[in-house]
């Protein structure tokens, strides 16, 4: 683990965008950030998949730190509008 720097989990199946959160992600994302910690390393933990305003919080929780989240943001009229609510929910999680 000395050589990553980033870990990046699919959250959907690969191919095409606007897909569903596939759930088991969130148990991989506790176990992945459970070994990143254990190892002591500064990686970053990377989510890319079915990212949503009312799901980025419990992602976030399951210990992922980047986010892609392109349906989500660039299928809404308001872009701004759409980043600002996911930032507002991820103020809300605890880290630590």
């Amino acid at each position: 683990m000395d050589k990553l720097d980033v870990i990046l989990l699919m959250s959907v199946n690969p191919g095409f965008g606007g897909q569903s959160f596939i759930p088991h992600t969130l148990e991989k994302l506790r176990e992945v950030r459970r070994r990143i910690d254990e190892s002591g390393y500064d990686i970053r933990l990377e989510v890319d998949g079915g990212v949503k305003v009312n799901n980025i919080s419990e992602i976030a929780a399951a210990g992922a730190d980047m986010f892609v989240a392109g349906s989500a943001i660039f299928g809404q009229p308001d872009y701004k509008k759409v980043v600002d609510e996911m930032r507002s929910e991820l103020a809300k999680v605890s880290h630590g």
